[in-house]
């Protein structure tokens, strides 16, 4: 089970403003838009090694075979780590539901950047996969199972 890593509304990576994600390159997956949230508390979507961990995206790696990569905003990197901090570090182990990132929108909004979330399931098969309804979503709840 790939929990959801904020709160906000499911919504196809297809509808995702970013065409690495929209066409699944990276990956299978979903997105979550934050709606009118002024801050998240981004959490550990898996348990497993935090592989990578940047201000705007980090990967969880949770199986030999298999890491999920969050992705907080599109284009965010050129905010250089406005409105982003760190609560963990690469390498750590991390438990599901871990905070991993507060993320403070407001320089985002500021400099339009769309602030969907996707997580995608690296080398994975979509048939793997079962997401979440189109709707709304807690952090925490099954956002997508794997098999």
């Amino acid at each position: 089970m790939i929990a959801a890593p904020v709160t906000g509304t499911v919504t196809p990576l297809t509808e995702v403003p970013d065409p690495v994600f929209a066409k699944a390159l990276v990956g299978p997956g979903a997105a979550i838009d934050p709606g009118d949230a002024a801050t998240l508390t981004v959490t550990a979507p898996v348990s497993g090694t935090l592989t990578s961990l940047k201000p705007h995206a980090f990967v969880i790696s949770h199986r030999p075979d298999q890491g999920v990569l969050v992705h907080l905003g599109i284009d965010t990197v050129h905010l250089k780590g406005a409105g982003f901090t760190l609560r963990a570090e690469a390498g750590q182990q991390v438990e599901a539901g871990d905070e991993i990132i507060v993320w403070d929108l407001a320089a985002a909004r500021e400099a339009e950047k769309s602030l969907v979330v996707p997580v995608a399931v690296l080398d994975a098969d979509v048939d793997d996969l079962t997401l979440a309804e189109a709707g709304p979503i807690d952090a925490g709840d099954t956002l997508i199972r794997v098999g």
